[in-house]
């Protein structure tokens, strides 16, 4: 066993041939060790062990002709494997006369037991030069291949888990509404991109049976991931209400920005508060800005204060919070469920009313057009009159 395959499962198969034994009451024993062969007594006390080691009793009879073994990283080094063939009788086993018995023995290695079964995902972890393989459980399950239910998640759980992440992402509903009744479009298509894919990703996402993925995982995590941070994105740069081509401009650079950034970490906290903080930097400039222009605070109502900004400000904060500090592993289905709802619900409030046109700007008067005027004399061209004659029948174009 080589070092570099010692971060996996050593798999021991064995398979008794039943056409061989002749109707004899055969059960072969095989004693699996490191470092040094153990050979099996002939006698009803069998122990694969010594006084200084210890090794894997395997066996297989008529009624059980296979048997499997899985060792979890096995040491590196030789291994050995010793079988004997015993008779079983009244008096316990005995050394069968005249018998042989046909094993195949099949040894193999894994990365983890059983590709961790359906509520595990195997993974591979590198400290130095040594890569090791282990199962990252869900649902509750554990053990070694995730097969140890004792804490697992119900059906009806997983069921309640998976809906609640997919509905809550309804809350987008009524932003996108009023960023279509404002005439904000862009940010509508924003808002509609994310709840889409944030609905699916969470389908995709779940531990257990409960899964439905409409395209492969890694796309719906990134496309939620960009969702989520694009909404936080073109909705602070609308509250900054900036010229229309800076806006665009904004927009197309924080897509670019954002795409990189998820590319690089999609889990790290800063790639939800550095843009956001950039974003409220550019809508602090552009107040103040304004403020200083009008010498008067903007927004100019109190009304919007205290009615939009104040809670909109309010509950952003408070999914933030939830989102850096309270959500773990534990409470993410319902944790999360409620950052999908509070994050909408503040784009519903922070998203500014519709510019009102200004009043002293008047459409351009339609100028006249400037060009030259040309007389052609009708019966001159025809030359039904003489040259000499001055026409006042003349056709003019322009």
């Amino acid at each position: 066993m080589p070092v570099l395959d010692s971060g996996g499962v050593l798999n021991m198969e064995l398979k008794l041939n039943m056409s061989t034994l002749k109707g004899a009451n055969v059960t072969v024993f095989g004693c699996l060790n490191h470092g040094m062969p153990l050979f099996l007594r002939d006698n009803s006390s069998l122990k694969c062990e010594s006084e200084t080691e210890a090794g894997f009793l395997l066996s297989v009879n008529t009624s059980a002709n296979i048997t499997k073994l899985r060792i979890p990283y096995p040491q590196t080094g030789t291994w050995y494997l010793s079988l004997r063939s015993l008779c079983g009788t009244e008096h316990g086993f005995e050394a069968c006369p005249n018998v042989t018995a046909e094993v195949y023995m099949r040894a193999y290695l894994t990365p983890c037991i059983n590709d961790c079964g359906t509520y595990g995902q195997c993974k591979l972890l590198r400290t130095n030069n040594y890569l090791y393989a282990a199962c990252e459980c869900k649902a509750g399950w554990e053990g070694w291949g995730c097969t140890d239910n004792s804490e697992a998640y119900s059906y009806s759980f997983q069921l309640l888990s998976t809906l609640l992440l997919c509905l809550s992402n309804l809350m987008f509903v009524p932003p996108v509404a009023i960023a279509i009744r404002s005439h904000y479009l862009l940010e509508a298509s924003v808002y509609i991109f994310t709840m889409f894919f944030s609905t699916f990703y969470h389908a995709c996402d779940q531990p257990g049976i409960v899964v439905f993925c409409i395209m492969e995982y890694d796309v719906l995590q990134f496309c939620d991931f960009l969702g989520s941070l694009m909404s936080v994105w073109v909705t602070v740069i609308a509250m900054a209400r900036l010229k229309s081509i800076i806006k665009q401009v904004l927009y197309l650079l924080g897509a670019m920005s954002l795409s990189m950034a998820l590319q690089l970490d999609r889990h790290g906290l800063w790639n939800l508060l550095g843009p956001s903080l950039f974003a409220l930097g550019i809508m602090a400039v552009a107040w103040t800005v304004r403020t200083i222009r009008r010498r008067r605070c903007y927004p100019p109502t109190w009304k919007r204060w205290v009615f939009f900004l104040f809670p909109g400000t309010m509950i952003a904060t408070s999914a933030v919070a939830l989102y850096a500090f309270v959500e773990t592993e534990e409470n993410y289905f319902y944790i999360h469920s409620i950052w999908h709802m509070l994050i909408a619900g503040s784009v519903g409030f922070l998203l500014p009313p519709r510019a009102k046109p200004d009043a002293k700007v008047t459409p351009l008067k339609r100028r006249r057009g400037c060009g030259y005027q040309l007389c052609v004399n009708e019966h001159e061209e025809l030359g039904l009159v003489d040259p000499a004659i001055i026409s006042i029948n003349s056709i003019c174009t322009s």
